[in-house]
């Protein structure tokens, strides 16, 4: 076995695991195998089409929910977030638009039958829809969280950055190269363009300087001669 395998394994057991637990602090029905869900939400992260939202972009989004999760504001509903972050790409194909919205209906479907309330389900699938825009109404803790979360690749280092970059790009090599370099410089700018990249008070002060610095790299070398 591999290195590359042998860390896979053990993501996907990791990932497996903390399903379990999520779902149980959940609601889920007590003695209700939630094993098959993340037989198939695993299945659709790793789908060959995927570079980059891939089960390690899952690992690395649940991570950094945890390191928010410490300083949550009273009442975020933790348990929301986390399912929000296993259904907010499990539906991804880089030439569509729509999915998000067949995320959040795919957790509307999931939810209710593994016994997780109307509410809670509810508020899983407003989640997943704001990824579409990143943009939490002011005093949105659970969307902050979120957010914030799924944004924090933009802080990497700029090895780990360079790296999600290639990735991106690689999800979308059906794209021409100079089409490519124009669409993602118009997302590179309306992203440095925002007032605030994080909302909650760790991602403002730990990730914002550097994925503007890492942003503006990038744009930099996609505005350049030889991009």
């Amino acid at each position: 076995m591999t290195s590359a395998t042998s860390s896979d394994t053990h993501r996907e057991q990791n990932l497996r695991d903390r399903w379990h637990a999520t779902t149980a602090a959940a609601g889920a029905t007590p003695g209700l195998d939630p094993a098959p869900y993340a037989d198939r939400l695993l299945a659709a992260w790793a789908e060959p089409q995927r570079r980059y939202h891939t089960t390690a972009h899952l690992a690395d989004v649940l991570a950094r929910i945890d390191v928010l999760g410490t300083s949550a504001p009273e009442g975020s509903d933790l348990a929301a977030v986390e399912l929000a972050a296993w259904f907010h790409d499990a539906v991804y194909r880089p030439d569509r638009s729509e999915n998000e919205e067949r995320s959040a209906a795919l957790a509307e479907r999931a939810l209710p039958e593994l016994g997780i309330d109307e509410a809670r389900t509810a508020e899983v699938a407003r989640l997943v829809r704001l990824t579409v825009t990143h943009d939490p109404a002011p005093g949105d803790a659970n969307g902050e969280l979120l957010c914030d979360a799924d944004l924090g690749v933009l802080a990497g280092t700029p090895q780990e950055y360079a790296a999600y970059a290639a990735a991106v790009r690689a999800e979308y090599g059906f794209v021409p190269d100079e089409a490519f370099r124009d669409g993602r410089a118009a997302v590179l700018r309306q992203l440095l363009e925002l007032p605030r990249l994080f909302r909650t008070g760790y991602g403002a002060a730990h990730w914002e300087a550097p994925a503007r610095a890492n942003l503006a790299a990038e744009l930099a070398q996609l505005s350049g001669p030889s991009a």
